[in-house]
């Protein structure tokens, strides 16, 4: 099967307490005999799970006005007060203070306590908070970079790199400690930049790659001091990691002899970005969001805290409320290219795709070397399978690299699977064949190639070939291994196909046209019955309105071949339908 790359996303690599928790599923007794009765929940309890609804569905604001009133009706409600400050917390909102209060013994309360008395400069007071905090869990890899930055908020940058130096050195989070403990020694000044220097060399060897945070560091530092060359390399990693980057090293590059950490309580925000950074995932995105808020607390224009929440949010399918946390993104910060990118991305999930192709236009004008909007531009069309057009964005994209390079390829694959859907076969294997040529060996090109090859029944050696090394990387890829299959029904090895093709359905089992192809191979195995089944399932799973026919055919013709026969006693008819 052809795999269909989903539309791409900005990701900010190596950036890097509970959320909106689940509402609760409420199973009325449902008698056999009359319908449940409805039942109105009013009160402090209606308001309460009316606002763990909202907080489901990503509407902090809500959810806060909600909890906020439950609170008043019953202001003695601690899981109502609990839910009430983290709502206004992820919302941003000025009470959550007051309702921290409240809470001795919440650690998001005493994070949001202690931001409040370093934004009035109260630091011995902030540090005697963070010195305080529980030494177990993440709050443990934290409390150094929270005390170390309060004490470098009240002067005392000796006992702040005391804290830290030791961390940087052999401990768990060791990069981020190394980093903060340049960032401190940097903003020291005078006396301190030979520990600087050190210090930001020992992060970019831990990192073991480049976050965006310590490219922008390690660039205003050499800057700074008089090495241009080194700073545009650190910046210009950061394309090697993540191609869509390029849209903003020019300006990250003209930002750079601003240190990106200024004060205090700009390192206490960069503090919070980078556990969250480290901690995002799965299980622990809750966390992280929370981590995100607090550092916007502190810094509200920390756009690369924007950007990591924004894309938690897109992924625990949030878009609406990730796209409002980049509005406030301003066109002239150094991030402002990435951003709308990302909302070009997030537009588009959320179903306003002329909003999005027309901001594509504005960003290509913006940024007339750049291929980025125009690729996007391109993937938008794709996605409601205008492919002339798309194809059309794709080489006014194409046009803006002067030199191709390996990160490109993608550019020519989603040109070739666009060429393709338009019936311009020649020319998208020409783009597929040159994305192999920048990045040979890359899964999603192998079989796309080679499932189109299998398609017009052409070069099924070298395709299966292909295919075999596209899964020995992603060796659970279900796309893949219907393409595997495919070949071999293709070459006749219906045995094999019939294994492969099972395989696929396991790992893809929605999938229209897995289940299409495995039935072909059940009819060409003599398994009728079986094939009319998986024909029959793949008609409900919304195949691909050009697939429609063909599968109803296909269940046309065989009930013809089999009558009414009992399909114990049924032999293959002489001609079988369809052949795949």
């Amino acid at each position: 099967m052809a795999s269909r790359p989903p539309l791409r996303r900005c990701v900010l690599l190596m950036l890097s307490l509970l959320s909106a928790c689940g509402a609760a599923e409420v199973q009325p007794y449902v008698s056999s005999e009359k319908p449940a009765p409805r039942i109105e929940v009013t009160g402090a309890a209606g308001d309460y799970l009316s606002g763990r609804f909202a907080a489901t569905h990503g509407d902090n604001a809500l959810a806060a006005e909600l909890f906020d009133r439950g609170l008043k009706r019953d202001p003695g409600n601690p899981e109502i007060l609990q839910r009430a400050f983290m709502a206004n917390l992820l919302a941003g909102k000025s009470d959550a203070v007051t309702l921290a209060k409240r809470l001795p013994d919440n650690i998001a309360a005493d994070l949001l306590l202690g931001n409040a008395e370093v934004k009035d400069g109260r630091w011995s007071a902030a540090e005697t908070r963070y010195a305080a905090l529980v030494r177990q869990g993440v709050p443990q890899l934290l409390q150094p970079l929270l005390v170390a930055w309060a004490q470098q908020g009240a002067g005392k940058n000796d006992a702040a790199l005391a804290i830290l130096r030791p961390l940087a050195e052999g401990q768990r989070f060791r990069a981020a400690y190394a980093l903060h403990a340049a960032l401190i020694a940097d903003l020291a000044g005078a006396g301190y930049e030979q520990e600087a220097a050190r210090l930001y060399r020992i992060a970019q060897a831990e990192f073991g790659g480049t976050s965006l945070q310590l490219a922008r560091a390690l660039a205003s530092w050499d800057v700074r001091q008089g090495k241009p060359a080194e700073a545009q390399g650190a910046l210009n990693a950061l394309v090697d990691a993540n191609p869509e980057m390029a849209i903003t090293i020019p300006a990250l590059y003209a930002a750079a002899n601003v240190r990106p950490v200024r004060t205090a309580q700009d390192g206490i925000a960069e503090a919070y970005l980078a556990l969250a950074g480290a901690l995002r995932g799965p299980e622990t995105n809750d966390f992280a969001l929370l981590l995100l808020r607090l550092a916007l607390d502190l810094r509200p224009d920390m756009s690369a805290a924007r950007l990591l929440s924004a894309d938690i949010l897109d992924q625990i399918k949030q878009p609406e409320a990730a796209l409002a946390m980049l509005q406030q993104v301003g066109d002239d910060d150094p991030l402002a290219g990435l951003v709308k990118l990302r909302k070009v991305a997030l537009m588009d999930r959320t179903g306003d795709r002329q909003g999005a192709l027309a901001l594509t236009e504005a960003l290509a004008r913006r940024y007339p070397d750049r291929p980025e909007p125009l690729s996007m531009r391109g993937d938008i069309l794709r996605g409601e399978k205008r492919f002339a057009e798309s194809v059309a964005a794709y080489d006014q994209a194409v046009a803006r690299v002067k030199q191709p390079q390996r990160g490109d390829w993608v550019l020519f694959y989603e040109r070739g699977i666009a060429n393709e859907r338009s019936q311009n076969w020649p020319h998208a294997e020409a783009d597929f064949m040159h994305a192999l040529e920048l990045s040979p060996g890359e899964p999603f090109v192998l079989n796309y190639l080679a499932y189109s090859w299998a398609e017009q029944g052409r070069n099924l050696p070298r395709a299966r070939t292909m295919l075999e090394n596209a899964l020995q990387k992603r060796p659970n890829d279900g796309a893949i291994v219907d393409s595997l299959g495919w070949v071999a029904l293709r070459q006749g090895h219906t045995a094999e196909a019939v294994t492969l093709l099972e395989r696929a359905t396991e790992l893809d089992p929605s999938d229209p046209t897995v289940n299409f192809h495995l039935g072909d191979a059940y009819w060409a195995a003599g398994r009728k019955l079986l094939a009319q089944f998986q024909w029959r399932r793949a008609l409900s799973l919304n195949p691909d309105a050009d697939d429609v026919p063909k599968l109803q055919a296909k269940l046309r013709e065989s009930e013809q071949a089999l009558g009414n026969l009992p399909i114990a006693a049924t032999e293959p008819p002489s001609t079988p339908p369809a052949t795949p």
